[in-house]
């Protein structure tokens, strides 16, 4: 991975192996939104970002070298190499190849684990509009102002107040999951750094004495919070694309990138229901 910093910002020549929306717009974030222009603008940490495409370079603006080398590098996931998670895919299950071919340039993203944790646990049984409300709503009600947007409020800060104080997201019975969460993951009962390198197995367990916290919400905590890249977010949807579809698969023959497998596997079933419906 090369990149360079000019006078707008990281110029990062990754060629097909990042792909904006598709890394933005798979489900795995809330917080970037597209702009007219193609481009996507976010916050991260507290930092207000827009990021764009340029021919074989994807552009980072007004990104230092500081910034980039103590958010975005690792932030991007850019120094893991997908061709070759893609190619170890298809080794270990040849019949994912059609999947795995399908959509190129999705990178896991290294969100931030409370984040992603209140985030996923907003996102059930709701669509993508509404949950980017609610999380929007949050961070406008109780982070802190940055550039045109707000930093995601921590655990702490939200760990002190009580569900009625979240009436104005409109959240309704996620409010008090909300709450239960920040205030374990507060007081160290679950302790998301740990997460990082425990067996994930503990992790699950832990993650689910959360209130509302099932199996789907703690592997996408996992996977897209902690980048515990062997979990598998399953829900209807993707139950009924392993038994339609690739029903010889079982998770444990994903091995290792079992996670970046499931967001081939989504797309591919997603993609092929839209074309059939069309």
């Amino acid at each position: 991975m090369k990149y360079n910093i000019t006078q707008r910002g990281a110029e990062i020549e990754i060629g097909s192996c990042f792909d904006l929306k598709n890394t933005f717009d798979c489900g795995q974030c809330f917080r970037w939104n597209e702009n007219p222009d193609g481009s996507y603008s976010g916050i991260v940490k507290n930092r207000d970002v827009r990021i764009f495409r340029d021919g074989n370079c994807v552009v980072i603006e007004n990104c230092t070298n500081e910034d980039f080398d103590g958010i975005w590098k690792k932030y991007f996931d850019l120094d893991t190499s997908y061709d070759n998670i893609r190619m170890e895919i298809t080794q270990l299950c040849p019949s994912l190849k059609c999947a795995v071919d399908s959509i190129n340039g999705i990178r896991i993203l290294n969100q931030e684990p409370w984040e992603a944790l209140c985030s996923f646990i907003i996102s059930q049984n709701n669509n993508i509009p509404r949950i980017k409300g609610i999380v929007s709503r949050l961070c406008e009600g109780f982070g802190d102002k940055c550039g045109i947007g707000y930093t995601f409020p921590s655990a702490q800060v939200i760990g002190r107040l009580e569900a009625d104080d979240l009436a104005p997201l409109r959240a309704g019975f996620r409010a008090r999951y909300i709450i239960d969460a920040a205030r374990k993951v507060s007081d160290g009962s679950v302790d998301l750094e740990k997460m990082y390198y425990a067996p994930i197995a503990d992790c699950r367990k832990e993650l689910m004495t959360i209130v509302g916290v099932g199996a789907k919400v703690a592997e996408c905590t996992l996977l897209y919070g902690l980048h515990r890249l062997e979990a598998f977010p399953v829900d209807v949807w993707m139950k009924k694309a392993l038994a339609d579809q690739f029903s010889g698969i079982s998770v444990q023959s994903l091995g290792r990138y079992a996670g970046i497998a499931q967001q081939y596997i989504f797309h591919y079933t997603r993609s092929k229901a839209a074309a059939i419906n069309s």
